[in-house]
């Protein structure tokens, strides 16, 4: 068991220092296997067969459908709809950003890829008409943690393949929770706008409503697809995400017109480049968990949650492992493939409904993306915006400390994540 904690806390140095996390994980399996002993091709078996799973097929599909909008402007649309529907109001902007999240969230599953679509378009246009930049990348980073929640996710595609949970359910199991933080957070800029006294900005127009709509109208084909197919079964996410390539194309290239031949290559390798590191990261985290089962890592992990719970509660042993989570998001990017093999075992004795905390997880993903050292959400949007990450984060705080108490909520009352899947049959 030294060995592999040695292992573990070298990559984390690493990623500290600033490494890649291709590399700090590929040295922790590399020093794990030279200082444990372990037969030769174990490691390479144990990293092909993490990646030969069915499910994985989605998360290329998906990426590349998403990598495609972007490309093709669909973002624009979608701000021009959401600022028709809630622009008028005071706050206006911050609201249209949340609702945008929403949207465009629903169509390619992972916060990264929002905020380089909708960030940079709703960032510049929050700070021309008075807000602090700090406050418009707050909003945008915070709001794109909606679009892992709402189907496709990204994560949950990963959580799926190293579970073995129905990536179905858990994309059903998103919806309602995605939806919930969504309105969550438009409540909360309501309140801000009144009490900071934020302006107004435009009218409100049925006339615009229904042409911004009309001009949006067959982006929102993607989410119905992927949403009604998986509802009505007509076919497995994987077959969801290819046709969601499709529409995406047909929408860019010929109906939009909006990417030619040349962003179409372009598209497609920047979707091979995102796929390709993120398999190799999942091969080398099924390898490294594979080490720590083997050195009774997650019996001992176990162990640890039964010593800080109190009493016989579920709640309490899910904090526990939020609690480790969220820290291990602190530093890990992707978190998911690195962290779940490891804890698996445990939330197999505990019997935790895999459903449910694969929502959960999604949750520790965001909070991580929003929190320092490595804050992923905040380096885009500090970009963008041209401003400071620690000032983004105190910005960002009361944004965080919702997500923090929407977490709480998610936890105590699992059916938010459970009872659609069930009354579908998912």
């Amino acid at each position: 068991m030294l060995v592999t904690l040695t292992a573990i806390l070298m990559m984390l140095v690493l990623l500290v220092l600033g490494t890649p996390m291709v590399a700090a994980l590929l040295a922790a399996v590399a020093f794990n296997f030279v200082a444990s002993g372990q037969w030769g091709m174990m490691v390479p078996q144990t990293m092909v067969s993490g990646v030969s799973q069915f499910t994985l097929i989605a998360l290329p599909l998906f990426v590349l459908a998403g990598v495609i909008m972007n490309a093709g402007g669909i973002s624009g649309r979608l701000f021009d709809f959401a600022r028709s529907l809630v622009g008028w109001m005071r706050g206006g902007l911050a609201q249209v950003n949340v609702l945008t999240s929403m949207f465009f969230g629903g169509m390619i599953g992972s916060s990264t890829a929002d905020l380089a679509g909708s960030g940079s378009i709703l960032i510049p246009a929050m700070k021309r008409e008075g807000y602090s930049s700090e406050l418009a990348a707050s909003v945008s980073a915070s709001s794109s943690g909606i679009g892992p929640l709402i189907p496709p996710s990204s994560p949950m595609i990963l959580y799926s393949a190293v579970t073995g949970t129905s990536l179905g359910a858990l994309f059903i199991a998103g919806l309602i929770p995605g939806l919930l933080l969504g309105g969550a957070f438009m409540i909360a800029i309501a309140y801000l706008a009144r009490r900071r006294n934020w302006v107004r900005h435009g009218d409100f127009s049925v006339n615009e409503i229904m042409r911004a709509g009309s001009r949006a109208s067959l982006a929102f084909g993607t989410p119905l697809i992927i949403v009604g197919g998986l509802v009505l079964g007509v076919f497995t996410p994987s077959e969801g995400g290819a046709f969601a390539v499709v529409y995406a194309i047909l929408l860019s290239v010929l109906i939009y017109r909006t990417l030619d031949l040349k962003g179409l290559y372009r598209a497609f390798v920047a979707a091979l480049q995102m796929t390709g590191e993120l398999l190799i990261i999942v091969s080398l985290s099924f390898a490294l968990g594979s080490s720590l089962s083997s050195a009774q890592v997650p019996q001992a992990m176990a162990d640890m949650v039964e010593i800080f719970t109190i009493g016989d509660s579920m709640f309490a042993r899910l904090l526990v492992l939020m609690i480790l989570a969220i820290i291990a998001g602190m530093f890990l990017d992707p978190l998911i493939p690195v962290l779940v093999p490891v804890i698996l075992p445990t939330l197999l004795i505990f019997e935790v409904d895999l459903l449910h905390f694969g929502t959960l997880m999604v949750m520790a993903v965001v909070i991580g993306q929003l929190t320092p050292p490595l804050a992923i959400a905040l380096i885009i949007t500090a970009r963008i915006a041209e401003t400071d990450q620690l000032k983004i984060f105190v910005a960002n705080m009361p944004f965080f400390l919702l997500i923090i108490a929407f977490t709480l909520l998610l936890m105590a009352v699992p059916s938010l994540a459970t009872w659609l899947p069930s009354v579908i049959g998912k």
